[in-house]
């Protein structure tokens, strides 16, 4: 399978680039400034801000909700802005937050999908939620794993960045995970601008091995087993799940908001992926596609 995927990713990648060239075209709805100011309450309903913009919860006028992101680099130029609008509204897979549209005017504006459920983090650390039972746990893993195959046969090294952590993982009404922070590489080596929520994980760019992407992937899988942050204590998870008698004391890392509601084949065989791309290092022996298929064969 992964002699197929090399085969044909060149081809994807040549369409992808004919794709992009020639006359602009747009495969998202281009808002007017008015409207996008009028939806978010004069830019006054913020849902978060952090170093690459401001994002706030929008009310259409046909009762649309939408997520609407401010990108702050003011230095970026038209064209690389209505390229990264280009690139985000091809892409389409049920677990990438996706673009619905764009506006221009004294800020220039992304507008992505609604995300009712919001974080994954939200989910597995806030007390006042409702505790994401096994199933649901499992196919966020396999719905992250799925999205980052998709991005992988369609990027390489100078296209896209990425990163993944429970902070951007949205969840929408049905709890499907919705990767949020990717993007595209402006001409100077700089991120375009994605929805991300505060203390999100540093990005990192795609290529061949995906290593801190899969590293990254890792963690999260620990995180829905454990239902500890990755940001509290995530050194001692790490080092625990590193360690050689991790397997003796698994049963005291199970998440207890999980109960006895869970299938514990399927924890161990997700378990041990997680340890897989956690130890794999910088130059993991296994690719994006062989690490989503584990992770589906967890379901087993």
């Amino acid at each position: 399978m992964d002699r197929l995927i090399h085969k044909i990713r060149p081809q994807l990648l040549s369409w992808l680039h004919r794709s992009r060239s020639g006359a602009v075209s747009y495969f998202a709805r281009r808002f007017s400034y008015k409207e996008v100011k009028r939806a978010t309450d004069g830019f006054h309903r913020i849902i978060y801000s952090d170093s690459h913009g401001t994002a706030y919860k929008a009310r259409f006028q046909d009762g649309e909700i939408a997520l609407v992101k401010e990108v702050n680099d003011l230095d970026q130029g038209d064209d690389v802005f209505y390229r990264e609008v280009q690139l985000l509204g091809r892409l389409h897979h049920r677990h990438l937050l996706a673009l619905k549209g764009f506006s221009m005017g004294q800020k220039r504006l992304l507008v992505f999908d609604n995300i009712e459920n919001g974080s994954l983090k939200e989910h597995l650390n806030d007390p006042l939620k409702t505790p994401l039972n096994w199933k649901t746990r499992l196919q966020i893993a396999i719905g992250v794993a799925a999205a980052l195959e998709y991005l992988f046969l369609f990027s390489n090294l100078s296209m896209y960045h990425v990163s993944i952590s429970s902070s951007n993982i949205m969840l929408d009404e049905n709890f499907n995970a919705k990767l949020s922070n990717f993007g595209l590489l402006s001409p100077d080596g700089n991120y375009a601008a994605m929805p991300q929520p505060p203390s999100a994980e540093g990005e990192e760019c795609m290529d061949g091995s995906g290593g801190n992407i899969i590293f990254q992937l890792g963690v999260v899988l620990l995180e829905l087993i454990t239902g500890q942050s990755s940001e509290k204590g995530s050194t001692d998870l790490i080092q625990w799940i590193q360690g050689s008698r991790f397997r003796s004391s698994m049963q005291m890392m199970i998440d207890p908001d999980l109960g006895n509601t869970y299938n514990s084949k399927q924890l161990k065989n997700l378990l041990a992926v997680a340890r897989l791309c956690i130890t794999s290092g910088d130059k993991p022996k296994f690719s994006i596609p062989q690490i989503f298929r584990y992770v589906q064969n967890s379901f087993h």
